[in-house]
């Protein structure tokens, strides 16, 4: 296990308009108001097209390959993520969500692209004095949360 501590810092509420990506409104968010370190919260709407990532395709031993899910209709949805810089101080949100509509759910990754249907309503919790950062993992390819010292 790997840990750093911090502490709260700033608490934004957003409001996501229709048609809006999650992730990149999020991100983009982040870049304006220097925002390296948070925790979000999502409620709200997704557009039917949208896209959940919802776990590797597990007949590739060769590479992890997502496995995508389009979700078909309007949904509900409730998401929890983190929003941790990369090594270029580029905040990157790693965020779940599950999508329900007439007692039918999926659960998965929002990154492969969550449009707002409606509106959404977001809580960030910037959490300030962590050393952590998302390195990319030659292995997988994956942005993943280090924390700690940077090691030379």
């Amino acid at each position: 296990m790997q840990y750093t501590e911090g502490r709260m810092g700033r608490v934004f509420i957003l409001r996501l308009e229709d048609g809006e990506r999650l992730n990149d409104t999020l991100e983009a968010f982040a870049r304006n108001h220097q925002l390296a370190h948070a925790l979000a919260f999502y409620l709200g709407g997704s557009a039917s097209g949208s896209t959940l990532v919802v776990g590797p395709d597990t007949e590739r031993t060769d590479a992890v390959v997502p496995l995508l899910h389009m979700l078909q209709g309007s949904q509900e949805v409730l998401a929890l993520g983190t929003l941790i810089a990369d090594e270029e101080g580029a905040p990157v949100l790693h965020m779940h969500a599950a999508a329900g509509r007439e007692g039918q759910a999926t659960v998965g990754c929002t990154r492969a692209g969550v449009d707002v249907w409606l509106v959404g309503e977001v809580v960030l919790l910037e959490i300030v004095g962590p050393e952590a950062r998302r390195r990319k993992d030659p292995k997988s390819g994956f942005q993943l949360l280090t924390v700690g010292p940077e090691k030379k």
